[in-house]
């Protein structure tokens, strides 16, 4: 079984790390909308995910993305402004809240494991919440 999501219109090759139209579905609605005024949004979203979710998965510099990929400097500077927003944490909140309800488990209760490891990584928020979502879509498309 291969590990590479499937994906209705592959324009270029596809990664393990890339988001399966399953997983795209599910995410694409907790994206912020494109503002009204100014330049009008020319990137895909779904592009810029799968660049960072690569970053994340492969361990890779940025700059070392590869080329088929969006440009490093356009995914870094997205994935930067969402982690100002808070855009990962809100994503993941949602995300658990609806595998929660899917699990048929309490949605308000909450488990906290703390070790050194995690004490250590405290000051990489944003990158341990991108692989948190990460894994939370991938477990959501396994039982699909």
């Amino acid at each position: 079984m291969s590990r590479i999501p499937t994906i209705a219109n592959p324009q270029r090759k596809t990664y393990p790390s890339d988001l399966s139209d399953l997983e795209w579905n599910l995410i694409k609605p907790l994206l912020p909308e494109p503002k009204r005024l100014g330049h009008p949004i020319e990137v895909d979203f779904r592009e810029i995910l799968n660049g960072v979710f690569y970053v994340q998965r492969s361990g890779c510099q940025w700059e070392m993305m590869p080329h088929d990929l969006p440009p490093y400097t356009t995914v870094y500077k997205y994935f930067q402004k969402w982690q100002r927003r808070g855009l990962w944490e809100q994503m993941h909140d949602k995300i658990r809240q609806q595998l929660q309800s899917e699990l048929g488990t309490d949605e308000n209760s909450s488990v906290a494991i703390a070790d050194s490891r995690a004490v250590r990584a405290r000051g990489k928020t944003a990158r341990s919440t991108v692989s948190k979502i990460a894994r939370k879509l991938k477990r959501i498309n396994a039982m699909s």
